[in-house]
């Protein structure tokens, strides 16, 4: 399998031929499992410290796209990671390593925060997990992510079902930051909130990128959003990326001016 030399040069994620489908379970005893296309052939790459959007109409397949960078479901293709490839089937030492690499916020904040737990306690669990720093120097971290995101100390001690729906993401954007990632996989993040805490988290985003470096991969099928935060916008329709030069044009990317 080929692999791209990591240089400067080099972009953060390259996602090259990728295809991805479901099957579906038989029905009844004579019945015949399904397979479903999901994504054919999708190429994009984002950039170190970019902002990548990708819109498209509901069932098109960004979530599943965004399943398999993240390496959550198969997938056929290539997937690269600052140069090198990333493996289909992981050893437990490469799962581990990939926890730094590329991390995700999903739309639903509650569902995605442990609900029995406090902040602190979720916020503290990775580093805890992966053996770094002792419980002092975890606190501190601990603290400052939160400080980042916009939320004091208190919220330490307090449970998801405490939090507004903004402040469980910004609790949830802190947790997925708690290893220093350099990607950012956002699916929806803010189709759950109203306006103006929606902005709150988009305004977040920004200065997380600008502060950090942080790349970032924004799903979203809010047109308006996607242009105001990224830097670039694909568009992606039925899951399929053909030749651009050629129609029609299903995932089409757009150098904002």
């Amino acid at each position: 399998m080929e692999i791209i030399e990591a240089t400067p040069a080099a972009p953060l994620l390259h996602v090259r031929d990728l295809s991805s489908a479901y099957i579906t379970r038989p029905w009844g005893i004579f019945g015949k499992k399904e397979i479903k296309p999901v994504l054919n052939n999708v190429n994009l790459e984002i950039a170190h410290g970019e902002i990548f959007g990708l819109v498209g109409e509901s069932g098109c397949g960004k979530t599943t796209l965004a399943k398999c960078i993240l390496g959550l479901i198969d997938y056929q293709g290539e997937v690269f990671f600052s140069g090198k490839v990333r493996e289909k089937k992981p050893s437990v030492r490469s799962r581990r390593h990939r926890a730094f690499e590329i991390q995700a916020v999903f739309q639903n904040p509650g569902a995605s925060l442990n609900p029995a737990k406090t902040i602190g306690w979720i916020l503290e669990e990775p580093l805890k997990a992966h053996g770094l720093g002792n419980p002092a120097e975890r606190q501190a971290q601990v603290d400052e992510m939160l400080d980042l995101v916009g939320l004091d100390a208190a919220f330490k001690t307090r449970k998801p079902r405490e939090l507004s729906s903004g402040q469980k993401q910004r609790a949830a954007i802190a947790a997925a930051l708690m290893l220093r990632p350099s990607l950012i996989v956002a699916d929806e993040p803010v189709s759950a909130l109203d306006v103006s805490v929606a902005a709150q988290i988009l305004n977040l985003f920004r200065d997380l990128n600008k502060r950090l470096d942080l790349g970032m991969l924004f799903i979203s099928h809010n047109i308006e959003q996607v242009n105001y935060l990224c830097d670039r916008v694909a568009v992606m329709h039925s899951g399929i990326a053909g030749d651009l030069q050629q129609p029609p044009y299903p995932l089409h990317v757009q150098q904002k001016v």
